[in-house]
């Protein structure tokens, strides 16, 4: 199984961002999340559309407005994962370079954590897609901030090379 190296692993080497980004993109790891990301888009939409749409007509007013609340909540966060992955994809197929992946317009934002949804009577089907998004969310959040916010965004100075320079500066008076 061909893991990711993350650049601020020991094994990393101070590799730049857009290495570990590319790195990434080519991995197994993205291949997962990627078909696990958009099985749930999918399998999400076909649920809102069906038997989500019919199991909200039978619930109370203040239920069926949780659940409009939550399903669009629902929806919003799998648009943005999907959105995620397929910035990624576009790295790995070379419609997008790793450079501009980088630019903080393709971030995932932070989202407020749910403790529970917002009306008792929610279908269980509904409850049980949201937890699965917000799994899928909290492990692509982490995999945006290991790779764009935590990596290194240029190699690392030489310090020897450094310090000599200083020394050169300061005798070249």
């Amino acid at each position: 199984m061909t893991e990711m190296l993350l650049a601020d692993d020991p094994a990393a080497g101070g590799r730049p961002r857009h290495v570990v980004v590319q790195d990434f993109a080519r991995s197994e790891l993205f291949d997962r999340i990627f078909k696990e990301g958009m099985e749930l888009v999918e399998e999400t939409a076909s649920y809102l559309d069906g038997d989500g749409r019919r199991e909200s007509r039978l619930l109370s007013r203040s239920a069926a407005l949780a659940y409009a609340a939550e399903s669009m909540k629902l929806t919003t966060r799998l648009m943005q994962i999907a959105s995620w992955l397929l910035v990624q994809r576009a790295v790995r197929e070379g419609d997008m370079t790793p450079q501009t992946a980088c630019e903080p317009r393709y971030r995932l934002t932070e989202r407020k954590p749910e403790i529970e949804p917002t009306h008792g009577d929610l279908p269980i089907a509904l409850i049980e897609y949201l937890v699965r998004a917000e799994k899928l969310h909290d492990r692509t959040i982490y995999l945006d901030r290991r790779m764009y916010l935590d990596a290194p965004a240029e190699e690392p100075e030489n310090p020897v090379l450094s310090q000599m320079g200083r020394l050169e500066a300061a005798f070249r008076v």
